[in-house]
């Protein structure tokens, strides 16, 4: 059976959907079948993955409030072992649908129910919000994993996430646990983001990955190729940091048996 990973930060701008499709397309390529489900309205981690939003015909909304089957709404994608459940502008309206929903939490939860036996992980990309879409996320998940950018503000929203945690494991989902947190956009020169760093260790201790994402410029390029960014530029800062970050995963989750990335030239797409 899966485990699925809600991405989760009600603060945008904070490497939530980077991680997001970056951490699904390597844990693929370590020989994990490996499901995104982005159920974000603006459908940033589909167009990071080469999906046309205004093609798609089936997509999260359509499982979500449509009653389609799972089967529908996969897409493939042009990393082996990766499919996604994209999302488009049509999800936008989700939240005001489901509010008259009987159980309207845990619709996201039933519909995922049947691919729990596919696939080795599942994938959630939340929106930049705490709203219904993101406490189905916390209801369908196993874990979350916060994405935490090295600046001041990233602080401030901090203890409302963790009063949503706390309040979704109370009443809709008590195995939820946090997977942990990753430091993103982060730069070791600047005094600031070694204070909050500080800080958030204080919070979390050893929930806090090792593994450091730093600020990257092919990191940002990489979506509007649509590509992740182990397939853009295989040799980056960025890319080493994501590598890092799933094999640190995977080691967390007590799992050794993977496929280890020798090569890294290897895996560039032509673009």
């Amino acid at each position: 059976m899966s485990k699925i990973i809600a991405i989760a930060n009600q603060k945008g701008g904070v490497g939530k959907t980077t991680t997001s499709v970056n951490l699904a397309a390597y844990l693929a390529f370590m020989d994990k079948r490996t499901l995104l489900v982005d159920i974000d309205p603006q459908g940033n981690a589909s167009s990071g993955l080469g999906i046309d939003k205004r093609k798609i015909k089936q997509a999260v909304y359509s499982m979500l409030c449509e009653n389609a089957s799972p089967n529908e709404v996969v897409h493939r994608t042009g990393v082996e072992k990766l499919d996604i459940i994209p999302s488009n502008i049509d999800l936008a309206g989700a939240e005001v649908e489901l509010v008259s929903e009987q159980n309207r939490e845990k619709v996201l939860k039933t519909a995922l129910s049947p691919l729990r036996n596919v696939y080795d992980f599942i994938i959630i990309d939340c929106p930049p919000s705490l709203g219904l879409l993101t406490v189905n996320a916390l209801t369908a998940a196993d874990s979350i994993l916060i994405p935490i950018q090295g600046e001041f503000f990233a602080l401030e929203g901090l203890s409302q996430l963790m009063n949503t945690i706390k309040l979704a494991k109370k009443y809709l989902n008590p195995p939820l646990e946090v997977e942990g947190v990753v430091l993103t956009m982060f730069d070791p020169r600047s005094n600031l983001c070694n204070s909050v760093t500080e800080e958030i260790l204080k919070f979390f201790g050893k929930k806090v990955f090792r593994t450091r994402i730093p600020r990257n410029v092919r990191l940002g390029e990489a979506p509007s190729y649509g590509l992740p960014i182990m397939q853009f530029e295989p040799k980056s800062s960025g890319s080493l940091a994501y590598k890092a970050l799933t094999e640190e995963f995977l080691a967390r989750n007590g799992i050794e048996d993977y496929r280890r990335i020798t090569n890294l030239g290897a895996l560039k797409r032509r673009i």
